[in-house]
């Protein structure tokens, strides 16, 4: 199902500036049992990039209606939310009179293997590097063709994910997801003051662990960093919670914190 500006169709007017800029911003959750997991933050997402863009967020209500109706037709499926700045002629300068515009599409909850669940993934270290930008760093918009290019790299089915480096070398995060490596009783996550997407599901996991005893932490990483961590997980509001098993030349074996982190986000639904 698509909704667009809250009615059901399959068209989008050609001058919309999300297509022709990248000009808006997405958030995708998970609806379970038709309530919309961790909705809270998500939509506190959509408001903070929204006004970090300049863009009108739309309103609790709108959005929740939009759940609503595509509840009724899929309660269990994804759910992409994208707000646009709407439509606009050629040029980049934003007219008076630009109209946001928010679409709401279904999709099927993706089957994965249960061996990335139960023994973790295999990954790869992407070639392409971040740019570092403050101003957009941190935010989901729409320009992801970084993402699209460092997916691009590989089509072996048997990788599950692309780690993905910024242009000082420093560990970011996956092509579609957040990173943490644990050390010791520590959680760690890259910082993304300067690239990267601060996702919703790598919030809910730094305000749980601390009741699970664990530390956590945020810095600069770099490959080799990763490499001696006990444990490398990656993550999003799809997924759950991933392990790696084997990134280059290194293996982990299952770790305990992956399955106390991936019960704490399957009961806490917010």
């Amino acid at each position: 199902m698509i909704l667009v500006n809250g009615v059901e169709t399959s068209t989008l007017d050609a001058l919309d500036r999300g297509l022709a800029y990248g000009d808006g911003i997405f958030r995708t959750l998970l609806l379970r049992d038709g309530k919309a997991v961790a909705w809270a933050r998500q939509y506190a997402k959509i408001v903070a990039d929204c006004t970090r863009l300049g863009l009108q967020a739309p309103t609790q209500a709108a959005l929740e209606a939009d759940l609503t109706h595509i509840a009724a037709d899929s309660p269990n499926c994804v759910v992409k939310i994208i707000v646009t700045r709407g439509s606009g002629l050629r040029g980049y300068a934003v007219a008076a009179s630009a109209q946001v515009r928010t679409l709401a599409i279904s999709s099927p909850v993706p089957i994965y293997p249960r061996s990335h669940t139960e023994q973790g993934i295999s990954a790869r270290v992407c070639d392409l590097r971040l740019a570092q930008q403050p101003a957009l760093a941190g935010i989901k918009h729409l320009n992801r063709l970084e993402n699209v290019l460092a997916r691009r790299e590989w089509s072996d089915p048997q990788i599950a994910e692309g780690i993905l480096l910024d242009s000082a070398d420093k560990v970011i995060g996956g092509t579609m997801s957040n990173l943490f490596m644990v050390r010791a009783d520590t959680l760690l996550t890259p910082d993304l003051s300067a690239s990267g997407i601060s996702g919703v599901t790598r919030e809910r996991i730094l305000a749980a662990v601390p009741g699970l005893g664990l530390k956590t932490g945020m810095g600069e990483f770099e490959l080799k960093d990763l490499y001696a961590a006990d444990a490398v997980m990656v993550c999003n509001s799809v997924i759950g919670i991933w392990q790696i098993r084997r990134l280059a030349h290194q293996h982990w074996q299952p770790h305990p914190y992956t399955r106390m982190i991936r019960t704490l986000l399957e009961q806490d639904i917010d």
